[in-house]
């Protein structure tokens, strides 16, 4: 039986929480798998549709954070609990867990890059007894920029958590800095087999990555996303290929050995 790929199905939204005057996560209703990392087309008719990362999974939904930045996010920012929305996915290859579990783990996300491995965070504060250590490094521009700043509060009781801005004025609980800064502070028992995300702004990400390696990761021990190659989902536009990858369905999440060949 033939299916049309393309077709969306209504989702209602079950809570909206809000972080900045244009992020907000929606949460959705969802039934099926899905993966840290993974994404959806989320779509209003008349107005068109836009990919979105995973932030959060529930039982029987999947967290959306979204940034108001054109026409189809400022709609769907129209919406409140109650209404819905259409959606397809989720679409390509997420975080897997098992890469991480009894390890030495260290994520750096930069501002919204926080999102797509939030759910990796998640899952790991509530089973570290699963790694050998877990240290999140995340960066955002200003305070008035954080994302989740709820959940670092419940974090930081089970993990190592460094939250850092690029600037501030006034008192802050934040540090400042980037986050490249506090690589070398990292306190690791192993390096050689630790394992690391790095998700953010393609300039963060190289320089992050770079870091590092200079600090003894092993290239087949990162991981890192392209979430903002992210287009149609099903490599039919060609809007997200590198090469001969097309990031929605090879990525977003790559190990670095092949993640690095397709940095911008």
């Amino acid at each position: 039986m033939l299916t049309n790929e393309y077709l969306p199905f209504l989702s209602e939204i079950k809570k909206v929480i809000k972080h900045t005057d244009i992020e907000y996560t929606f949460r959705l209703t969802y039934e099926g798998d899905v993966k840290p990392g993974q994404f959806f087309e989320v779509s209003i008719p008349k107005y068109g549709e836009a990919p979105i990362s995973v932030s959060g999974i529930g039982e029987g939904t999947v967290d959306l954070t979204i940034r108001r930045v054109g026409k189809v996010t400022n709609e769907i920012f129209e919406r409140y609990v109650g209404d819905k929305l259409f959606m397809r996915g989720p679409y390509g290859n997420g975080f897997d867990i098992n890469n991480y579990k009894g390890k030495e783990l260290v994520i750096i996300a930069g501002g919204t890059g926080l999102s797509p491995v939030k759910g990796v965070v998640d899952y790991f504060s509530n089973h570290s007894e699963e790694t050998k250590g877990m240290t999140l490094i995340a960066g955002f521009k200003t305070p008035q920029d954080i994302l989740f700043l709820e959940d670092f509060g419940r974090w930081q009781q089970m993990l190592e958590v460094i939250l850092t801005v690029d600037c501030a004025e006034g008192d802050t609980a934040c540090q400042i800095g980037l986050v490249t800064q506090y690589i070398p502070e990292l306190k690791l028992k192993n390096v050689a087999e630790a394992v690391a995300i790095v998700v953010g702004p393609p300039m963060m990400m190289k320089f992050t990555t770079q870091g590092l390696l200079d600090r003894g990761f092993r290239e087949e021990n990162i991981w890192i996303s392209h979430e903002r190659k992210m287009c149609c989902g099903i490599g039919k536009c060609g809007h997200c290929k590198i090469d001969d990858t097309y990031v929605c369905l090879d990525g977003p999440v790559f190990n670095y050995i092949k993640g690095r060949q397709l940095l911008d």
